[in-house]
């Protein structure tokens, strides 16, 4: 398990929306108290029907604030004073209704105006039904608030209230917790960088490959690793944010598209690489998939039956496409800066290093992947840049904040030139 992150002295500004998920934001006070840091929570009319002000009173040891049109508080600006006074502004549960006022603008109660008076970083924790997270709608709003650099963790997939299955779940309040700790210090967004004119990735264009490879053995069943497309999706959304042009080439996964990206959806390692090819010529590649090593020679067009009695079909495995390799290999189409995954159980930096050399990329970001890591399918991630000049060894974080932190090792790479 890893260990607790440390906020002290970080002042966290937590607007509850309304939603069964807000009793988890009671935890979320719990985690973020213990860490260290000074809570400050809004409530909106609605939060205020699942939990009740003073509980979240009596856990964050702060005033609770909800009406925008109190005299006192309004008598000195208070939605100014509070939005503007917080290291990073926190919304969890982010309903749809909340996310909706928050891309269009709207100031109709007191967490909608300091959101939209805010010039700190806010990150978004949504919760909702699963058609409700899904609808265009709710997902155009999305691609509105990560253009402005809105900082974005879940939903997660899973059972909800509802008695539905799918994207929509609030994530778990430790991971919110590590999120928080990844952007708490990152200061002020008064521009998201993709909206100015100086963006560090302006005119590059990135082709990024996220999630597994669905590599069929009949209609019914195939080999797959157990990526969840995570870090890969968090990679291309921090590239756009900098202001990159961003291809994804995404396998199968249950998680939303990030906003801002052009989306090539493929199940096969075969298709992955013919939409890498074809979205060539790019200025940089990141090969964050977890592609199969194999695929079956010859896939069944029927489903595969069992027969009582009868030993289990052998299957003919043969290797799949190499797209890391066949993307670094020199050519006249080959991008400037190819980087690598290294997803290892065991010798990870050995690993890392002899497929940095074997598979003539760039850069290898080198991750343990072991059961007892969580990282693979997880919300958070360690890993190690191995570049030509050394190793970098970067701490346990959110894959979000990896992929932020990436994403700037990268422009500032091409900053170098």
């Amino acid at each position: 398990m890893s260990a607790a992150p440390d906020l002290a002295g970080k002042r966290i500004l937590l607007v509850i929306s309304g939603g069964i998920a807000a009793y988890k934001a009671l935890e979320l006070i719990r985690l973020l108290r213990k860490s260290g840091a000074g809570v400050t929570a809004v409530l909106t009319r609605s939060a205020a029907q699942f939990v009740t002000p003073l509980s979240v009173q009596a856990l964050s040891e702060s005033r609770v604030y909800s009406d925008l049109f109190s005299l006192t508080d309004e008598s000195e600006m208070g939605h100014i004073q509070l939005s503007r006074a917080a290291d990073l502004v926190v919304v969890a549960p982010a309903s749809a209704d909340i996310l909706a006022r928050m891309a269009h603008g709207l100031a109709d109660d007191l967490a909608a105006t300091l959101l939209l008076a805010t010039d700190t970083r806010v990150l978004v924790a949504p919760a909702m039904n699963v058609r409700m997270w899904l609808h265009p709608a709710t997902q155009a709003n999305m691609a509105m608030l990560a253009a402005r650099g809105v900082a974005v963790i879940g939903p997660d997939v899973g059972a909800m209230a509802c008695n539905e299955f799918g994207p929509g779940r609030l994530a778990e309040p430790a991971a919110i917790l590590t999120a928080i700790a990844g952007l708490a210090g990152a200061g002020k967004l008064a521009l998201p960088a993709a909206a100015s004119a100086g963006a560090p990735l302006a005119g590059r264009h990135a082709i990024v490959t996220s999630g597994p490879t669905h590599e069929p053995i009949d209609p019914v069943r195939y080999i797959a690793n157990r990526s969840s497309g995570r870090q890969g999706h968090a990679i291309a959304a921090a590239l756009a944010a900098l202001g990159a042009r961003v291809s994804l080439i995404s396998g199968p996964v249950a998680i939303a598209d990030p906003i801002g990206v052009d989306v090539t959806r493929v199940e096969t390692a075969a298709e992955m690489l013919a939409a890498c090819q074809a979205a060539l010529p790019a200025d940089l590649a990141v090969c964050a998939a977890a592609v199969a090593d194999w695929r079956v020679a010859s896939a069944a067009t029927g489903k595969i039956k069992k027969t009582p009695g009868a030993a289990p079909p052998a299957l003919s495995l043969t290797p799949n496409p190499d797209i890391l390799a066949t993307l670094s290999a020199a050519g006249p189409t080959r991008p400037a800066l190819v980087v690598g995954f290294a997803a290892e159980t065991d010798d990870l930096l050995e690993n890392a290093a002899a497929k940095l050399a074997r598979k003539g990329c760039d850069w290898i970001v080198a991750n343990d992947v072991s059961p007892a890591s969580g990282i693979m399918g997880g919300a958070e991630n360690a890993v190690h840049l191995l570049t030509r000049a050394g190793t970098e060894t970067w701490p346990r974080m959110a894959k979000d904040a990896v992929a932020e932190r990436l994403a700037a090792r990268i422009a500032a790479h091409f900053a170098e030139g």
